[in-house]
């Protein structure tokens, strides 16, 4: 059964997360997506590269994807992509402000090659204001949309840590781009149009901290504006990073009672986390850990109140010890019972082979020309009337090109003179991949 994408050609000029992952979206939604790649190939091929030109990263990164190689530096190359943008729907790009243009490969250029076009394009900052011309990364984004400092953490030497473990700004924006080509797909089954799509990780960052990031001013006045003028005092006196963040972290804050059921713990053999959102949730967790003396969840609580710091450590405390009594298997059995939210804290590695990642097929397997099966993160939804996902694996450098270019019109002898140009076809290490 095909996918709701069916048929939709999509052409990618991305690299490492953001833009290949809204092209992953897509073609698990069924879209034909083809990665246009320079010849040097993608950057995220040499992440911890197994095999030349083949990574982990690039493996899951590009899943679903036919593969195809043109040197956009040159004349000739620009050319060749341009002869092919009227067999495609989409256009999606992740590259730094002003080398679409430069490279020929911007909206008003292949929107004069095909008018319906419909192009998404992310960058770090966005097009106008004083960041537009600065490159940008999730760890950047993070540090720059306030992730970094909300989360309160200090590594050695009283450095910032950004999260590491993955990059949220770049899916926030990849999944922004799959929902607004899917939505400007829709606009142009209705009239016809093109058009163009922009996002930008500093806005994925915000998005990710739209419960506090907005200007309440009648909130703000209580908490908000007293922590911003601790912060300019604290600059203008040249306090360190690290002892910003502790006074943050000692101010009082409406969340810290509720913190207690919503944060990690160590076990016996490891760490579970409670995820308790509601008072029924934290009630549940209470029972399970026959804790009797929390005043937190009652009327009278004043969660900024002078007591309210000295009354929620001896409740974390006694969650903390209570806990440290048990292993993680022992415990989520006792909070399943009462339906409290709580899971242990696995190690990425064991996913794959988790009964319930297993139970609803999370990891499909697919088979990779070089390196044969494998188990990738599968698509995001499934729907009752379509299939969704798919069994292509990541395509090796210039996988497909020859095969692409037939399709749109190429003749064996202007394929076999491209190459010979070096128009098309990889270059160095990974084109022996």
């Amino acid at each position: 059964m095909p996918g709701p994408l069916d048929g939709i050609k999509v052409l990618e000029l991305t690299q490492i997360i953001a833009g290949p992952y809204c092209g992953v979206a897509l073609a698990d939604l069924g879209a034909d997506v083809v990665k246009l790649e320079s010849p040097i190939g993608d950057a995220s091929r040499k992440i911890a590269q197994f095999a030349p030109g083949e990574s982990k990263a690039f493996h899951g990164l590009n899943r679903g994807k036919r593969g195809l190689v043109i040197d956009l530096s040159t004349s000739q190359g620009q050319a060749v992509a341009h002869r092919l943008i009227p067999g495609f729907d989409v256009f999606l790009t992740n590259v730094r402000p002003g080398v679409a243009e430069r490279i020929g490969m911007d909206y008003d250029t292949l929107s004069r090659i095909r008018s319906d076009i419909i192009y998404f394009d992310v960058t770090g900052f966005g097009d106008r204001g004083p960041s537009a011309h600065r490159a940008g990364s999730d760890a950047m984004v993070q540090a720059y949309s306030g992730l970094v400092g909300g989360d309160l953490k200090v590594g050695p030497n009283g450095a910032p840590e950004a999260i590491t473990a993955t990059a949220p700004s770049d899916y926030i924006a990849a999944l922004g781009g799959a929902m607004g080509v899917c939505a400007a797909l829709f606009h142009r089954e209705r009239t016809g149009e093109g058009q163009r799509i922009s996002g930008t990780l500093l806005g994925a960052g915000l998005a990710l901290q739209a419960p506090w990031a907005g200007d309440v001013p009648v909130s703000d006045a209580i908490l908000i504006e007293p922590l911003r003028q601790m912060m300019s005092e604290m600059r203008e006196s040249g306090a360190t990073y690290a002892e910003m963040i502790e006074a943050r972290r000692s101010r009082p804050n409406q969340g810290k009672a509720f913190r207690i059921y919503y944060s990690g713990y160590p076990v016996k053999d490891g760490a579970i986390i409670l995820g308790a959102l509601t008072p029924q949730n934290r009630d549940q967790i209470r029972t399970a850990l026959n804790i009797t003396d929390d005043p937190t969840d009652s009327p009278d609580f004043n969660a900024i109140g002078p007591d309210a710091d000295a009354i929620v450590a001896r409740v974390e405390e006694q969650i903390r010890t209570k806990l440290a009594g048990a292993t993680m298997a022992e415990w989520i059995a006792r909070l399943d019972a009462v339906g409290a939210p709580a899971s242990p804290v696995n190690w990425l590695e064991d996913i794959p082979d988790d009964p319930q990642v297993v139970a609803m097929n999370l990891m499909p397997e697919i088979e990779h020309p070089l390196t044969g099966p494998e188990r990738q993160v599968g698509p995001l939804v499934t729907m009752s009337r379509t299939e969704t996902g798919t069994s292509r694996a990541a395509p090796p450098l210039d996988a497909d090109t020859d095969e692409i270019l037939r399709e749109h019109g190429f003749s064996n002898d202007e394929i076999a003179n491209l190459r010979a140009a070096g128009a098309i076809g990889p270059t160095g290490p990974a084109a022996d991949g």
